[in-house]
């Protein structure tokens, strides 16, 4: 085979950092300048050379191929210090079987449980806020997503004292994730305060999760929650999860119930105040199906509007922002060679803002999802959940959560940013804004929604 000319180096690599400084400076201009230069790009993530996929077919070549693309790099070595070897992180070799055994617990009949819990809590966060009061966006919707995740993973059985412990451990453990991953190594084994404080919240959320597994186990009965469905989980020789692999899916449905869906909502409300148009097609709809209540599992069909807002988000600004995976083998992609050990990396953000996949990217459309030309065209390009084999379990789960938290809290309240905000990307694992404090505003049309 014929291969072609190296792979182009992205401008600007500094010794040593590599694009650390583009990346963490201005990361969204940075990523989007990356197809300009090739289909593959070579960048810098502090010493380790990484290979950056710009174009969706390759990307979903890569998707494919999981076990050439294995996970791996320095992000998912930084991520599965947290998550072990849960869906997200494990090796392709355990991939497959942990699929079928974690499957059970995102079935449709559970979903539409886990959605009852989901209104109820959302009900509770929509009713606790007062007319003109000044909201921190990003930490309410994290504090709902952690309530909804902890309530369907473990049906309220774990103490409320306890639970906040194990949320804040996850939270610090996150907030340093993306520093971490562009660190040297040496540096992250080094006795800091910080490094000390990382290691002190894992080990802690470590050991209460081996608690209350061992005592769901003890127990043998059924709560209808996720744990239930893990504990219980069964493959065709009888076997099922161990208490450490129970604990890796755990932590994995924590923090990506939590931060990636509480960040897509903190954006959807900034994107609305930003077109009041839509959002007041927005409520249209909602005051139409809802009348004021908390909207339900049933509701989902009549809500297209809210649905397509969210899918919108989910394009402009995705919470999982980049990818890094590991080449297992000598492989080729786009007609260059890559060596085994070679760390690739694609990015959702990269690829929803292509012109030539989505016209106007950086124009906010929920329309465009309207047409079945343009769902099909988008298939291989939307990235919000990843794709192939290893496309996120939880996608049903995650927009039945944004879904019916966008439509209750739109039945009820108008929010509209303050002064002071900044909507530059945190320096996070996730892509959200460092800073959104919003006004809520009673709407006249509005009934205190209720659960019911």
């Amino acid at each position: 085979m014929t291969f072609l000319s190296p792979i182009a180096v992205a401008p600007h690599r500094l010794p040593l950092l590599g694009h650390v400084v583009s990346l963490l400076r201005d990361p969204l201009r940075f990523l989007s300048s990356l197809p300009a230069h090739g289909d593959l790009v070579r960048i810098g993530l502090g010493p380790v050379t990484a290979v950056a996929v710009c174009d969706p077919d390759l990307t979903q070549e890569l998707l494919r191929h999981d076990r050439v693309f294995d996970k791996g790099g320095p992000l998912l070595d930084r991520v599965r210090e947290l998550l072990g070897d849960g869906l997200v992180t494990c090796p392709h070799g355990m991939h497959r079987r942990h699929r079928r055994l974690v499957q059970p617990a995102f079935h449709p009949a559970r979903t539409a449980d886990y959605a009852s819990v989901m209104s109820r809590q959302i009900t509770e966060i929509a009713e606790s806020w007062h007319d003109g009061e000044v909201i921190d966006v990003k930490a309410q919707m994290h504090a709902l997503t952690s309530t909804v995740t902890a309530a369907t993973l473990f049906a309220h059985s774990v103490p409320q004292p306890e639970l906040s412990r194990m949320l804040l451990d996850v939270d610090h453990v996150v907030r340093a994730l993306m520093t971490r991953t562009v660190l040297p190594a040496p540096l992250l084994r080094l006795p800091t305060p910080g490094n000390r404080a990382y290691e002190r919240a894992i080990t802690d959320l470590r050991a209460a999760l081996a608690e209350i597994i061992t005592a769901r186990r003890s127990e043998g009965v059924d709560h209808g929650d996720l744990l239930s469905a893990l504990v219980a989980a069964q493959d065709e020789d009888g076997g099922g999860l161990s208490d450490l692999e129970i604990s890796d899916h755990v932590i994995t449905f924590f923090v990506a119930g939590t931060e990636t869906t509480g960040t897509a909502l903190a954006w959807a409300f900034s994107l609305l105040d930003e077109h009041p148009a839509v959002a007041d097609q927005l409520h249209a709809e909602v005051d139409s199906v809802l009348a004021g209540r908390a909207a339900r599992y049933e509701d989902l069909p009549r809500l297209p509007l809210t649905r397509r807002i969210m899918t919108e988000t989910l394009r402009l600004r995705p919470p999982v922002w980049f990818v890094t995976r590991t080449v297992s083998e000598q492989t080729e992609l786009g007609g260059h060679s890559l060596a085994a050990g070679t760390t690739v990396m694609y990015s959702a953000f990269t690829i929803h803002h292509r012109a030539d996949l989505y016209p106007e990217p950086e124009r906010f459309d929920s329309d465009r999802w309207l047409s079945d030309v343009a769902k099909a065209s988008a298939r291989g390009s939307f990235l919000a959940f990843a794709g192939g084999a290893r496309k996120c379990i939880g996608e049903d789960f995650a927009m039945t959560e944004l879904t019916l938290t966008l439509a209750t809290i739109a039945a009820r309240w108008r929010l509209h940013a303050v002064s002071g905000n900044d909507s530059r990307p945190a320096r996070s694992a996730t892509l959200q804004p460092r800073q959104l404090n919003m006004r809520v505003t009673a709407r006249a049309s509005a009934i205190p929604p209720t659960a019911g």
